[in-house]
Order: C-alpha cells, then structure tokens, then sequence
C-alpha cells in the first residue's frame, strides 16, 4: 500500500453498485453511491431496514467488493490490494463495532479487548496496556475483570468500542451500534462515539436506523432502496 496521504480523503467511493444474485433474482443493495470520507468526520449512514447500510459499509471496509465502482483507501483502490494487504489494512487501520457486541463470552473485558493486539502478535505488557487505556477512554476502567454475562448491554457495546478503538486504527466502522439498547444507553452510546472521533481524530462512519444518534453525527447520508437521496 501506498503512503498515507494527510491532505486527502480517507476513503472515497465512486459510483458504487452491488448486486446480488443475477437474472430474474438479482436484487440491487445499492446503485451509484459516491461520496469522500475526511480524516476526523462522525459520518451517519441512515436508512431503513434493507436501504443499503450494512451493504454500504462493508463495501468501504473491504469485506466485500462492489458489482461496479471503486473504493479507495488513502488512494489505493482496494479492488488492486492483494489479500494480505486488506488483512493487515482491516487489522491495523479499520475498526468494527457490531449491534450485537461480538465478545467473547468466556473472556474478561480486558482479554476482549486485548484481543486484536493478541492477533497482531503484540507483546503481553503492549497489550496490557493498551487494553486498559481503552478502556478508561470508554469509562470501564472498573470492569476490566469482569465478563460480558457480568455487564449491562450499554456496557459490553462500550467494550467492544474499546476493542475497536485498541489498535489505534483510523476508521471505525459501527453497524447499529445502539440497536439492542434502551433510549438512555443509545445516547450515551452516541456520546462516547462523538468523543471518540473528537479526541483521536479517527473517522468514525455509522449505519443507523436511530435518528438521535445520527444526530449527533458532523455529516449524514440518507439512503433509500440503496440510493443516497440526502446527503449533507
């Protein structure tokens, strides 16, 4: 991959279509979506059920590959990336934060959140370390012991920031993160995002349904039948 380009886009998609299955069963998820992602932006993706969202940020992400269109990530297209170079791109610049957590049950906070660092063959005190940090950035420096089964579900979406924010990775990807939470907790959620992109400087982009979270967001695109229709 080439050099980061500071002065540049993080991510830009052009004209981006995915589609489905072929012939007379071919759905199309999204058609024609281009956009450009700054460093720094808390960018909502909005939308119904089905309107493209998750489609939309697993085709940025590079964990799928669009019908027609490109992405680029700091100018490379990952369309040329070879696998190796989507892994390690995935496993030091991206970060995910999934609506059903994705921990570890058998696994403390901490180890949860270790465990991206433990992948990437990072030493026991590196990752120690790191863990706790991102931790207390997400206000559980108090349960690092504690299991997912031992936390509220405000709680363990906090951790799996955490694990998302522990490589120190440039964008973070969050597909309906509050979607399992009360009101209460989604705002609080919404928050430590908003904070996040604030204070490190990573591009946070979010798929949402939760008018209340995308609000909080610096931009925000509408998608309907996988067609961008607002976008500001």
């Amino acid at each position: 991959m080439q050099a980061d380009n500071a002065n540049g886009p993080v991510l830009t998609a052009v004209n981006l279509s995915r589609v489905f299955g072929s012939g007379d069963t071919a759905v199309t998820a999204l058609s024609s979506i281009s956009l450009k992602v700054q460093q720094g932006d808390f960018l909502a993706v909005t939308g119904r059920s089905g309107s493209g969202k998750t489609t939309l940020l697993n085709l940025l992400s590079g964990l799928d590959s669009p019908t027609t269109g490109t992405v680029h990530f700091h100018g490379d297209d990952l369309a040329n990336l070879r696998e190796s170079d989507l892994v390690e791109m995935r496993r030091h610049k991206i970060g995910f934060v999934f609506q059903s957590f994705g921990l570890m049950p058998l696994l403390s906070a901490q180890e949860n959140v270790e465990l991206p660092l433990h992948i990437g063959g990072a030493s026991w005190r590196e990752r120690r370390q790191k863990a706790t940090e991102a931790l207390r950035a997400v206000g559980l420096g108090t349960r690092a012991r504690h299991r997912p089964f031992e936390l509220s579900g405000g709680e363990q979406q906090r951790v799996s920031i955490a694990r998302a924010l522990v490589t120190e990775p440039e964008v973070v990807f969050a597909d309906e993160p509050t979607g399992e939470l009360d009101t209460a907790t989604a705002r609080s959620i919404a928050e430590t995002l908003g904070e996040v992109a604030a204070s490190r400087r990573a591009t946070v982009i979010v798929a949402t349904h939760d008018l209340d979270l995308a609000a909080t967001a610096q931009r925000r695109i509408d998608l309907v039948d996988g067609m961008i229709v607002c976008q500001g």
